[in-house]
């Protein structure tokens, strides 16, 4: 039967035998590495890899935390920016020919419409100030560019990573000037999503904008207000922080590409640093410039500094609401039990209907770690010697990831948690017919003395102040409605709500 299939298709048996033992061959005979050179000597780097000799080092030399410069695909974005304006500012200084700025400019499309990602595999954690991530980039690019120009991954005659994609850089320009980059082209998201958790809090302050509660201070019973000024408030904090975030970006703007090695330029064509600097701001629609000093901005991680203490100022805001949540949603029975939030999954394994503030708690666990990666970044701040910082890729890995569990966790916690919040009205109510705290507002009225003896009272007889101020009759029933009814005692006024964000 074998034999007559192949009589069928004109193909004779020893023909068809020798063709796959050929093609089973060429198979065999295309080659798994290729062999790059550099100040080490050769090294065999996977065929089909489009990184280089200098990246296969660097992936040899720090497996550490598993997490690649590609995991943070606004890194990766970033780095070619920076090697698309760098391009340009050489090919404008004459310095790199119109066919290969062509070609890297072909690359680079490509690598932004999300190819070769994984191409991107040196470890976050390296030493040498991010070389490994600039040679990285470098080779990735010439080799992309050489594939579409249809010659071989390798031929460095054509384009190659150092001279013509690092061409008047250096790793200490390149590497401050793309994070600042993906920091700041993050940071749209990230003031996105505050003001969205924001919106979603002042939706709520419309809702339960009359709903009368107590307020409090130090815990203890205070003065009446509404919810709704409770969630405004969350909104108007929110608020102010996507401000603080948009003020700290500007320190990011200020580059020192051009700089080279320490500040000084060498290398770098006349008017590198601010033709980089025009065609990055062109790139990315932010007003990035030279700094004005290129040797301090080479050594010093300030605008780093800046950006991260206003994550952290955002950490603590947000930790602040989570806690408040916490408490005025606890209970049911033994706790505020003011607000209810959406049930999200069982409590316990051994406690039956016991359900947990898991979102809040997601917000307070996030928090934490976007204050510790803050301070990782002042840290390496510090530990920067003479004209270099070589601890620049800790800040990078720190911020992307605060902002990316930023985003994330603020996206998660007002779909499932903030739009869903209801509110316990009996709880209110009791909550206010039984408070002394109202006794504030009779302070005008009988003098602060008089009034804390009949808080006092209040508390030893377990009686609310209303009952004995009635009993008293020392307030009559239409001065009771004018100074203690709670609702006038808000100081609401519907019209200051919501409050404009600041600018």
């Amino acid at each position: 039967m074998r034999f007559s299939m192949h009589a069928k298709f004109g193909i004779a048996p020893a023909l068809l035998v020798g063709s796959l033992v050929l093609a089973i061959g060429a198979v065999r005979a295309q080659p798994a590495f290729r062999t790059e050179r550099d100040l080490l000597g050769e090294k065999q780097v996977p065929a089909a890899a489009y990184y280089g000799v200098q990246t296969a080092r660097a992936i040899e030399n720090f497996p550490i935390s598993g997490v690649s410069i590609g995991h943070y695909p606004e890194f990766v974005d970033a780095l070619v920016l920076v090697k698309l304006a760098a391009a340009r500012a050489n090919a404008d200084a004459g310095v790199l020919s119109k066919d290969k700025l062509a070609a890297i400019e072909k690359a680079g499309r490509a690598i932004l419409d999300g190819r070769y990602r994984d191409q991107f595999a040196v470890d976050w954690y390296q030493g040498g100030a991010g070389t490994s991530a600039n040679m990285n980039v470098n080779e990735v690019m010439a080799n992309v560019a050489l594939e579409l120009m249809g010659r071989e991954k390798g031929d460095y005659e054509t384009i190659d990573p150092h001279d013509d994609l690092n061409g008047g850089q250096s790793t200490n320009d390149v590497i401050p000037t793309a994070l600042k980059v993906a920091f700041a082209m993050r940071n749209d998201r990230l003031v996105k999503d505050v003001e969205a958790l924001a919106g979603a809090f002042r939706a709520k302050g419309a809702e339960f904008l009359r709903t009368v509660k107590m307020g409090r201070t130090e815990l203890q019973d205070a003065v009446p207000m509404t919810v709704g000024q409770e969630m405004h408030a969350f909104a108007a904090t929110l608020e102010d922080e996507a401000f603080r975030l948009r003020r700290a970006e500007t320190t990011l703007y200020p580059i020192n590409m051009g700089g080279t090695a320490i500040g000084t330029g060498l290398n770098a064509p006349r008017g590198f640093a601010k033709n980089t600097a025009k065609h990055l701001a062109k790139l990315t629609n932010k007003p990035f410039a030279p700094a004005p000093d290129l040797i301090a901005a080479t050594s010093s991680l300030h605008g780093f500094v800046v950006y991260a203490d206003a994550l952290r100022g955002l950490a603590a805001a947000l930790s602040k609401i989570a806690g408040d949540l916490i408490l005025l949603s606890s209970g049911p029975r033994a706790g505020l039990n003011e607000l209810e939030l959406p049930p999200l999954q069982p409590g316990s394994s051994i406690m039956p209907g016991k359900v947990n503030p898991v979102m809040p708690e997601l917000l307070n666990l996030v928090s934490m770690r976007v204050s510790a990666n803050s301070l990782a970044v002042e840290l390496a701040a510090r530990e920067g010697q003479l004209q270099l910082n070589a601890y620049e890729p800790l800040v990078g890995v720190a911020v992307l990831e605060s902002q990316t569990l930023l985003s994330n966790t603020l996206a998660a916690v007002r779909s499932r948690c903030v739009e869903g919040i209801a509110v316990n009205e009996r709880t209110l109510e009791r909550q206010l017919a039984e408070t002394v705290g109202i006794v504030t507002a009779l302070n005008p009225v009988i003098g602060y003395e008089r009034a804390s003896e009949l808080a006092r009272e209040a508390y030893e007889t377990n009686r609310g102040i209303l009952e004995i101020v009635r009993e008293r009759k020392i307030l009559t029933e239409e001065q009771i409605r004018q100074i203690l009814d709670p609702e006038k005692l808000t100081g609401l006024d519907e019209k200051s709500y919501p409050a404009p964000p600041r600018r």
